[in-house]
């Protein structure tokens, strides 16, 4: 009777794995009127905590060639009760500032990808879960995958 159990068990267990990794995407609500949901499935890697995702949201718009640009606004983490995912909203792009060097005015502008100002957003690296971020229509999603290097560097000035 008990093998007859531990099988069953093993069993369903085999076969709710799949069909819970389908499932993940329910817990992520469609994206509200004016918004976009971006699913970004990540690759497994054999060490993951070796690795981070940049999470990189800008527009592409017309510019000067000369000048940094950015965005102001930011993502915000939230976690889908419930469940315990994150995900991630931008709620609104921000006005676009920038240096203001001079430039030809007869130079033509160019398209550019524009990012949110500050520093990287960056998370850590989960194969297993999409990362989904929310943003306002018209906005991109882009992002960029960090891994540390195999060298490790020792202090050579320990402090007692």
């Amino acid at each position: 009777m008990k093998n007859i159990v531990l099988f069953t068990l093993g069993l369903l267990l085999t076969i709710s794995h799949p069909i819970h990794a389908a499932d993940n995407m329910n817990a992520f609500p469609p994206a509200e009127e004016g918004m976009i949901r971006n699913i970004i499935q990540l690759p497994k890697q054999d060490d993951e905590s070796a690795f981070k995702l940049e999470i990189i949201v800008g527009k592409t718009v017309k510019i000067d060639h000369a000048n940094r640009y950015f965005f102001s606004g930011s993502i915000e983490r939230e976690t889908i009760k419930g469940w315990g995912y994150s995900r991630y909203i931008v709620g609104k792009l921000g006005p676009m500032a920038g240096t203001l060097m001079a430039v030809d005015p007869n130079t033509p502008k160019a398209d550019r990808f524009i990012t949110l100002g500050g520093e990287p957003y960056l998370i850590h690296y989960n194969s297993r879960l999409p990362v989904v971020v929310y943003v306002p229509d018209g906005v991109e999603v882009h992002y960029r995958i960090w891994s540390a290097g195999d060298e490790v560097i020792i202090t050579d000035n320990p402090q007692p």
